[in-house]
């Protein structure tokens, strides 16, 4: 009877303790969906920025790319145009959102998946702070330094 009352017990705290908050739970429902990169730009810093992101491409061959998030099983995908300066195609992505307090709502997170949604990045992702989260736009910043200066990168999208 006493192991009964145990399991229960650890049951109970193991589900309470895997839940998401309303606020991620209301963000990843906003995120879900396809969306357009619309822009990137760089903060906190004067110049000129050749920036590869996400260790993939050029910051150039970003703009305008399609992105989708599912939410059901946290799988998605980006597509960048191809031409001269891109390599285009599908880069699949397993992500989440995670709260965050840094003058932040919360944080989106991604690694990169296989067709098969297998990590094929040996366990490394990237994190984006969610600056400003609508149904219809969303702003993501991720800090980055250059020759010991702080950047920030500004991602501007829109829901399509």
């Amino acid at each position: 009877m006493k192991n009964s009352f145990l399991l229960l017990g650890l049951t109970a705290l193991l589900l309470v303790s895997c839940s998401i908050t309303k606020s991620v739970r209301d963000q990843r429902n906003l995120i879900s969906g396809s969306w357009t990169l619309d822009d990137i730009t760089f903060e906190n810093n004067e110049g000129t920025f050749k920036a590869v992101l996400f260790n993939d491409a050029d910051a150039i061959c970003f703009e305008g790319s399609n992105w989708f998030f599912r939410d059901n099983n946290s799988t998605g995908r980006y597509t960048i145009k191809g031409g001269s300066l891109c390599s285009g195609g599908d880069r699949f992505i397993r992500w989440s959102v995670v709260e965050r307090a840094e003058n932040y709502s919360g944080q989106l997170k991604f690694k990169f998946i296989d067709e098969k949604l297998k990590d094929v990045s040996g366990g490394i992702g990237y994190s984006l702070n969610i600056a400003q989260l609508t149904a219809q736009q969303m702003t993501l910043k991720s800090n980055v330094t250059v020759d010991g200066e702080p950047v920030t990168i500004v991602y501007q999208f829109s829901k399509i």
